[in-house]
């Protein structure tokens, strides 16, 4: 498949100092779901940020490598400028405008839409998928629940027509069931739209059950990737990402005082 995402051996640097990726690269092919998996500190949210030209404002640059989006250089791009190209990045933590109400931060999505007059089919497709948010459309958006607000700022995203979205831990603070129904839109949303997805996740079961392909990094860096049929498989995967041990037959986690996890891929 013809990736829409190529992200080419790039560098990360922040205050001058601080090298978060190290010789990043991935590619998301047109149409798919791509997920992005590590722990905490690995360099997820950098590459968003590296992609949708969120760098500078956190004091960060890109010192080597390329990021191409529809066979086009993003190097030097306005965040504003990524957007319109059709790259939407939805932040962790969901960062809606907690004071303005529901329908306020849905407009603020197709900001920079030419075509006003698709707005309401949009519109309608956001409640189709997300029902409850046309009943609190004149509710300020700080009062709703989190998966609320986590389907306020998918919704946001939609109106800016994205052929590219990018979303970072939309699991993070719902319940289990609020995370299967927004783990289940967003496939739905990608398989309706044709919206391609570069998926952030630490719930990496939920995130490898909906992409087709996986990235899985370590230290600013990617570790392995492959189809998720082998990364579900993978002994590595099971252990560090989804608390499955291997004990073989042999060991009895009764008598284990201490377990250090086995970076074998790192070896």
């Amino acid at each position: 498949m013809t990736p829409i995402l190529e992200v080419n051996n790039i560098e990360v640097i922040y205050n001058n100092v601080i090298l978060v990726l190290k010789g990043l690269s991935l590619q998301v092919p047109e149409g798919s779901i791509v997920a992005l998996l590590g722990s905490n500190g690995a360099g997820k949210s950098t590459t968003l940020k590296a992609i949708s030209g969120l760098l500078p404002i956190e004091d960060g640059e890109i010192t080597e490598g390329s990021i191409f989006y529809r066979g086009k250089s993003l190097a030097g791009l306005a965040p504003h400028k990524i957007v319109r190209q059709g790259i939407f990045q939805i932040m962790e933590g969901r960062r809606i405008f907690e004071d303005l109400t529901v329908e306020e931060n849905l407009t603020c999505g197709a900001y920079t839409r030419k075509d006003r007059s698709g707005m309401g089919r949009d519109l309608d497709k956001c409640f189709a998928y997300f029902p409850v948010l046309k009943k609190r459309l004149k509710q300020t958006a700080g009062y709703l629940s989190g998966g609320e607000q986590q389907m306020l700022a998918i919704s946001r995203a939609l109106l800016a027509q994205p052929r590219l979205m990018m979303l970072d831990e939309p699991s993070m603070g719902l319940a289990p069931l609020l995370v299967d129904e927004i783990f289940q839109i967003i496939r739905l949303i990608n398989q309706n739209e044709g919206t391609t997805m570069l998926l952030v996740e630490q719930n990496a079961q939920m995130a490898l059950e909906i992409s087709s392909y996986g990235y899985i990094m370590e230290n600013g860096r990617v570790v392995l990737d492959g189809p998720v049929e082998i990364l579900l498989n993978d002994r590595d995967v099971q252990e560090f990402y989804m608390g499955v041990g291997h004990a073989d037959g042999k060991t009895s986690y009764r008598n284990v005082k201490h377990y250090k996890r086995r970076k074998r891929w790192l070896s």
